[in-house]
């Protein structure tokens, strides 16, 4: 190891008499060192005028013998008036290709070309800068969105402090941001993208529809007044009961007559329907005798308790027997 570094040492040293330099690279590596001068001391490579036809016009072109053929192509878009990326150079009867070097191929001073309109190229390239445009056109309504969004979210935030105090908004308020807010989320959803504006269209779209939902419980509360509405039922519960007992256990009509000169008791199976929360309205009808009895109502329950209403010369009385 010891003689490899005596030897490495003795070839630079013996090296740096002579007329070029050596160094050591830190992989051990020997090579011979850089002139920094010797760059600017390079001969430049030289010009040259090629021909290019385009229709039946030559135009000549001063270019550099080892440029590339789309360097060339840029050079040609001002005499032609063709973009540089709707040109086909053709030499020696082949497309050249837009990377390859002048010199490479062998164009040489006075050497001939042609160049063509590539309609391909062309559409494609309208494809593109229609894409860019409307990438351009759906990012600036995106933006204009979110500052109005961020407007809007300002006054959500003021509403929502109101009312979290226990104070009111007017209704037509809330209704007319909400209206504001949904506006927004349409505009959202016409503009149809990809890519990393789309990503932004989706954020926005979250951002406005929890605005929308915010709106909704504020309304909530704004209307019962931050505490639970009682209910507006305020029907008696008696009343409730019967209602419920009613529609619940069927109605037995009875006619019972008990004419004086006999005891017995009639019993029809026709059903009527009774009114269970109004009274009758009484008729005038003829007074009965003490032992006779117009008309009972008899209502069975689940207890089986006997209810009845008697009217008695116009009067109604109620009757229970358990």
């Amino acid at each position: 190891m010891m003689q490899m570094r005596t030897r490495a040492t003795e070839v630079v040293s013996g090296a740096g008499e002579g007329e070029n330099e050596w160094e050591v690279r830190p992989g051990g590596m020997l090579v011979q060192k850089r002139d920094p001068d010797a760059e600017t001391d390079r001969i430049p490579p030289p010009t040259i005028r090629v021909r290019v036809k385009y229709g039946s016009v030559y135009h000549e072109i001063n270019i550099n013998s080892q440029a590339t053929f789309g360097e060339l192509k840029k050079m040609l878009s001002g005499p032609t008036g063709l973009h540089h990326e709707d040109q086909k150079l053709m030499y020696k009867d082949k497309v050249r290709d837009s990377k390859s070097y002048l010199d490479v191929v062998g164009v040489k001073d006075r050497s001939k070309m042609v160049v063509v309109e590539d309609p391909i190229s062309q559409e494609k390239r309208h494809l593109e800068m229609r894409k860019k445009a409307k990438m351009e056109k759906a990012a600036k309504s995106i933006s204009d969105i979110s500052f109005e969004v961020d407007r809007l979210a300002g006054q959500v935030s003021a509403f929502e402090s109101v009312i979290s105090k226990g104070g009111k908004v007017a209704e037509k308020s809330l209704m007319n941001l909400t209206e504001l807010l949904m506006n927004q989320l349409l505009k959202l959803d016409g503009i149809t993208v990809d890519g990393d504006v789309k990503l932004q269209r989706k954020m926005q779209v979250k951002r406005v529809q929890g605005y929308v939902e915010k709106l909704d419980d504020l309304k909530l509360k704004n209307s019962t007044g931050n505490h639970v509405q009682e209910p507006r039922d305020q029907t008696h519960p008696q009343s409730r009961r019967t209602i419920a007992s009613s529609s619940s256990t069927p109605v037995v009509a009875v006619d019972r007559h008990q004419p004086p000169s006999s005891g017995g008791v009639m019993v029809t199976t026709q059903w009527e329907l009774f009114d269970s929360l109004a009274a009758p309205v009484p008729t005038p009808t003829p007074a009965p005798t003490s032992k006779e009895i117009t008309h009972i109502l008899i209502k069975w329950n689940p207890k089986w308790v006997l209810k009845g209403c008697i009217f008695i010369n116009g009067f109604r009385t109620r009757l229970q027997r358990q």
